[in-house]
């Protein structure tokens, strides 16, 4: 059986494509900016077209990306961090609830109106689903939490601190980078949608160049370039 080519009707070929939709992604930087940085390469497309590129193809290359290290992060399991930051849609507050495992891989990103053990509930079975149970789960001392992880038989594993969960707080930066680039969202949808792929990719390509040496580090930045151009090929 065929695989099925998603580039097939474009007449773009899907390098670039793939290109416009990493440094849209990846880099804070805004459609215009992508469309300049691609016309100094002698690319000539318009920035409604990176629009269309990464909102068609960026939660598919996010999608292959998490299967590929779902398969090989076993260790995620050991030691989550749970937190909450919040996002203006449209002038109103929402929550944007992540979880980040002991490397700061982000495991799973999800959008609620509310703060509440509901909203707690809700994304906590839906990491689990994906990556199992983990064996310690660290938050901030938000009750809902504490209430959440009771009902789901977790709390025995629950662990709150004063920095104990600095990896989660530190993982946030780079979504509001990100965020101050597109000029916030305006739509709970697009907000859950871009949050997730921008997870995968930022994964993708965090190589903690601070925890390796400069060659490995470069080893590192190589491979991941080469399966990035590599995604949804046939």
């Amino acid at each position: 059986m065929t695989k099925h080519d998603p580039f097939k009707w474009f007449e773009t070929s899907p390098e670039i494509i793939r290109l416009a939709v990493m440094l849209y992604v990846r880099f804070p930087l805004s459609l215009r900016n992508g469309e300049d940085l691609l016309h100094e390469r002698g690319i000539d497309v318009s920035h409604e077209a990176v629009r269309f590129w990464w909102q068609r193809f960026g939660p598919m290359f996010a999608n292959e990306i998490r299967k590929r290290r779902i398969k090989g992060m076993k260790s995620s399991r050991w030691r989550w961090h749970l937190d909450e930051m919040f996002v203006k849609i449209n002038g109103e507050r929402h929550y944007l609830w992540r979880a980040v495992d002991h490397e700061g891989e982000v495991l799973e990103s999800f959008v609620t109106k509310r703060r509440d053990k509901k909203a707690v509930l809700k994304f906590l079975r839906k990491a689990m689903r994906k990556h199992g149970r983990p064996e310690v789960i660290v938050t901030d001392k938000l009750r809902s939490y504490g209430a959440a992880l009771k009902e789901t038989g977790a709390d025995a594993r629950h662990e709150t601190g004063r920095w104990e969960n600095n990896r989660a707080e530190n993982s946030h930066l780079p979504f509001r980078r990100r965020e101050r680039a597109m000029l916030r969202f305006r739509r709970m949808r697009s907000l859950q949608k871009f949050a997730a792929v921008h997870a995968s990719v930022f994964n993708h390509f965090n190589s903690e160049r601070s925890l390796t040496r400069r060659r490995i580090f470069k080893l590192n930045r190589t491979v991941a370039l080469a399966e990035w151009r590599g995604l949804c090929s046939e």
